[in-house]
């Protein structure tokens, strides 16, 4: 089993790329058969089941056959996790450009007193 780096690594190499974040955005929104996720897209069916198989190697989405079709679903859990990583990223990020804004802030005024 990958550690969760490397789990997270695989997601977002995943995501780097806008087809494959334009199919996990259609399968926030439901289950699909890998023909209704093709058909929007300007490439072929083995091209868009390439793409599919990058997302199902990281987790992201998960597929099952029956007859011949293949129904694929987001994994809410794998995208959680990334969703997550950016979260706490964003928390420190927003804190220190805050830190920032406060030292701006300070500069003018001390700036004013000392002349």
């Amino acid at each position: 089993m990958l550690n969760h780096s490397e789990s997270l690594d695989r997601v977002f190499q995943a995501l780097a790329d806008g087809t494959r974040r334009d199919i996990v955005e259609r399968l926030v929104s439901g289950p699909a058969s890998v023909s209704q996720l093709a058909q929007p897209l300007a490439m072929s069916l083995p091209a868009v089941m390439q793409h599919l198989q990058v997302l199902e190697a990281c987790g992201l989405v998960r597929s099952e056959k029956v007859g011949r079709v293949r129904t694929c679903r987001i994994e809410p859990q794998v995208l959680r996790m990334a969703e997550e990583w950016i979260a706490r990223r964003r928390t420190s990020w927003e804190q220190r450009l805050d830190r920032l804004d406060d030292l701006l802030a300070e500069k003018p005024s001390e700036q004013g007193s000392t002349s």
